[in-house]
């Protein structure tokens, strides 16, 4: 029986990133899950700066949304051999309508109205043609249990989106879904979470962390 108990770790390691830049971020368009975009040389110059800081971290396996930005964030550590798995469930909100396009005053004012009403706790507002938070929620729990449910893998990296992190994180923290916008996110951020197997939690020991990109020149 102590045999079967050592095979098991008692926690879980979780380095979670957001993606590197897209133009599409530096010209403050909304991409969502419908909008495939590509790192822009910034955001490549980022990931390669994530990578060199932790390439010796063991990663047992890695995870990413099904959209590109993800897969490029991660591109040096795939290239190394390590098992990768792409799940839809880990995509961006789809925003609907006004993906893509550049934001005018009236859509600026649309998602002002739509994000406060998701802080005043209507979770479960989609976007025209989009998702709710409740619906992002609801397709990131079973990716969530999968994970946890692999204990085999002690160290993994997960690569996300921004809000699609700020909503996992209330779940894998335990708060409330309109609670979401207390955390923060930047481009290539590090969110680092431990999960423990017994007590059922898990606990941020980094967060929104840059430090990776303190030597990055930015125009």
């Amino acid at each position: 029986m102590s045999n079967d108990q050592s095979k098991t770790p008692k926690v879980k390691t979780i380095y979670l990133i957001r993606h590197g830049e897209t133009d599409f971020n530096r010209q403050g368009i909304v991409q969502g899950s419908g909008v495939d975009s590509d790192l822009n040389e910034l955001g490549q110059a980022q990931a390669e700066a994530f990578y060199q800081k932790y390439q010796h971290i063991l990663f047992d396996k890695v995870y990413t949304s099904a959209l590109k930005r993800t897969h490029q964030s991660v591109k040096k550590f795939l290239e190394k051999g390590l098992p990768w798995e792409q799940h839809e469930g880990l995509n961006e909100i789809s925003w609907g309508v006004r993906e893509g396009k550049v934001p005018n005053d009236i859509d600026n004012e649309y998602y002002k109205i739509l994000i406060d009403g998701w802080i005043n706790g209507k979770v479960d507002l989609p976007s025209e043609g989009g998702e709710s938070p409740q619906d992002v929620l609801t397709r990131q729990k079973p990716v969530i249990d999968l994970i946890i449910s692999r204990s085999d893998e002690e160290t993994i990296l997960v690569a996300m989106h921004g809000r699609a992190i700020r909503i996992i994180l209330t779940l894998l923290l335990e708060r409330e879904l309109h609670e979401m916008d207390s955390f923060e996110h930047a481009n290539l951020c590090l969110y680092k979470l431990t999960y423990d197997y017994e007590q059922g939690k898990f606990s941020v020991e980094l967060e929104n962390d840059l430090s990776h990109l303190d030597d990055l020149i930015v125009e």
